[in-house]
Parts: C-alpha cells; sequence; structure tokens
C-alpha cells in the first residue's frame, strides 16, 4: 500500500520561518520584506522579530499570509561579546487570534527598535510574574515547553552561529524543529547548514522536524553577495493559504527544508521510499543506523530515486544535493510510524 509521506495532494507554499525587520534589527519595513520575498515566490513570511510579538493583518491577502511570531534568546551568564554562548528559538503562533508572547519580562530582554515599541504594541498577561531567562539545558527546555504549551510552533536556531554543540544542544527538549539550514549564518561564513546537528537530535531521541530559514537582516541590498534573503526556505504542502491550515502542514511536519532544490513527491511503497525531485547530482539516505545509502547522477542528473526502508531501521530522511552544491532535506520518518497500519 502506498502511503504518502507528504501529501499527495495540495499545494506548496514557500515560506520564510525566520525573518526580521524594522521591528528589530532589520534594514526592510514589514511591507518591503512583503514586497521582496513575494517577488521571489515565497507565500509565507513568519515575521519573528526579536522578542517582541507584533502581528501584521494589514499584509495578508489572498497570495500571502503573514504568521504571528518572534524569536527569544537567553544568553550564558557574564558579558555579552563574541565569546559568548546563546541559544535563540522561534515561536510561531499556531492561531491567528494568539498574540500573547511568553516567557515575558516587562524590563529586560527587549532592545533595538523592539524596546521602543513594545510597551504600547505587545500584549502580554499583567497577571503572570516577569520570567527570568536562565541559560541552562533545564532553563532552555522550560522556555520552549511554555512556548508548545501557549501553543506555538517552536523552533531551534543557528546552533554553530550561537557557539553551541551537542554537548548543549542534546540536552534541549520540547522543541518542534531545528534550523537545519540558517541562511544569515550561512552567508556570513557560519557552518550553519546542520544536517550532523539534526542527526544528533534524532539519535538522543528526539522526534522533530527540520526547517530551513533565512533569519534575514538585509544589512546588504539585494544584488549584493552578502544579502541574506532567498537563502533558506522550507516549502509547506497544504490544500489553501489560510492561517490555520499552513500551520497545521506545520505541525503535521507537511514539508521540507531546501536551500534550493524541489522536492516533488516522496512516498512509501513495498518496503521502500520512493523519491521525485528537481536535477540532483546526489540524492542520499540516513537511517540513523550503521548504514547508508547514496545514489549518484552518471551522465544526467537525477529526477528520482528509491530507498529501502526496514522495519528495524531507526528512521530515514533523504537529502537532495543539486549540481552547485546546494541542499534540500526531508523530515526524519520513522520506522514504527511509517510501517504503522
Amino acid at each position: 500500500m502506498k502511503k504518502y509521506l507528504l501529501p499527495e495532494t495540495g499545494n506548496f507554499y514557500k515560506a520564510n520561518l525566520h525573518c526580521h525587520t524594522t521591528v528589530s534589527d532589520g534594514r526592510w519595513t514589514p511591507e518591503e520584506v512583503k514586497k521582496n520575498y513575494m517577488a521571489a515566490g515565497y507565500s509565507v513570511i513568519a515575521y519573528t522579530d526579536h522578542d517582541v510579538l507584533i502581528p501584521h493583518p494589514e499584509l495578508a491577502d489572498e497570495n500571502f499570509l503573514p504568521l504571528n511570531s518572534y524569536e527569544m534568546e537567553v544568553n550564558a551568564p557574564g558579558k555579552w561579546d563574541k565569546h559568548c554562548k546563546c541559544c535563540h528559538m522561534c515561536l510561531i503562533a499556531l492561531e491567528p487570534d494568539n498574540l500573547t508572547p511568553v516567557c515575558w519580562h516587562r524590563s529586560k530582554y527587549t532592545w533595538g527598535n523592539a524596546k521602543e515599541i513594545y510597551s504600547s504594541q505587545v500584549k502580554f498577561d499583567e497577571n503572570e510574574p516577569d520570567y527570568e531567562r536562565v541559560y541552562s539545558p533545564e532553563g532552555i527546555s522550560d522556555m520552549m515547553k511554555r512556548g508548545r504549551d501557549a501553543g506555538f510552533f517552536v523552533t531551534y536556531n543557528h546552533p554553530a552561529w550561537s557557539l553551541e554543540t551537542a554537548l548543549d544542544f542534546a540536552f534541549y527538549e520540547n522543541m518542534n524543529a531545528m534550523e537545519i539550514v540558517n541562511g544569515s549564518c550561512v552567508t556570513a561564513g557560519f557552518d550553519d547548514y546542520n544536517p550532523a546537528a539534526y542527526d544528533t537530535m534524532l539519535l538522543t531521541g528526539k522526534r522533530i522536524y527540520c526547517v530551513a530559514t533565512d533569519d534575514n537582516h538585509d544589512v546588504q541590498p539585494l544584488g549584493h553577495p552578502g544579502n541574506d534573503s532567498f537563502k533558506g526556505f522550507t516549502m509547506i504542502k497544504a490544500d489553501k493559504l489560510e492561517y490555520r491550515t499552513i500551520t497545521s502542514a506545520l505541525e503535521k511536519g507537511n514539508f521540507y527544508a531546501s536551500q534550493g532544490p524541489e522536492i516533488k513527491a516522496l512516498w512509501f511503497e513495498d518496503g521502500k521510499v520512493h523519491i521525485e525531485c528537481s536535477g540532483a547530482r546526489r540524492i542520499t539516505a540516513n537511517y540513523g543506523v550503521r548504514r547508508g545509502r547514496k545514489v549518484e547522477a552518471d551522465s544526467e542528473l537525477l529526477t528520482s530515486a528509491s530507498f529501502g526502508f526496514a522495519p528495524d531501521d531507526n528512521y530515514i530522511r533523504i537529502t537532495i544535493e543539486d549540481e552547485n552544491g546546494l541542499h534540500a532535506n526531508t523530515n526524519a520518518y520513522f520506522a514504527d510510524e511509517v510501517y504503522k497500519d
């Protein structure tokens, strides 16, 4: 029986799930982000300005969906400088009327342009005490749990830029997904294409998704090699471009992460996972066990591949690499769930 890992029906919507504007430390206004990203084929933007949940319903139309969201950070104790570790996470509201941020503090953590506007625009529960952020596995896991419990989709962001290693992030719990690509950090020279970190998360028992994002600040203009827009995107498959339909697809993992290549179909049938894609020079499968599989192009680029997937494998996740060395990554699909009737 054929089981679709990405839905058979619906449309793919191109999304940037990590974005900064002039509300915090980005250089483009929210309106400019919409204009520039729509010109590049995007339909969904999560406006994740630092520490302030500012909705942009005025930007929504039949071809563009702004998601209500924000980015939180917690820093290691001591002076903030280039040596300081930190942890960043994005929180995307699953419901369009959820506008109350978690882990709020009335006087700490907001900065820059966000500090100037938060008091008049950010809604928070005045009965809740100020939340003190703690840089530790327990503190970070608590922040993520509070986000999940309050109805947010929580991503863990750019471990390389944050100076975090597996000794840190392997102990974080309660995230929905991690950034397998952070385009801004890659553009700046950091090793934030992170498939090994994703495997580490999976091998420590986390059943999470992977997303590709820009984390754009647009300090450099469009066309400049240092501009950090359009470097990583998440392709969400859903029936329509409506808020709850899109966030439901995020919850279910109906998406893939990419720097450029396209995944057109993904399904399981007769003990194999089949993939159809744009032209690739290499397609690999990782299983979370001591084996892997790879198919390489010969005279023509690959547009499909099939990989065996056994009940005693841990999971399967597939990577597409195009002729420019750019990648598309599926989420991990676990054998016990795929083989379930």
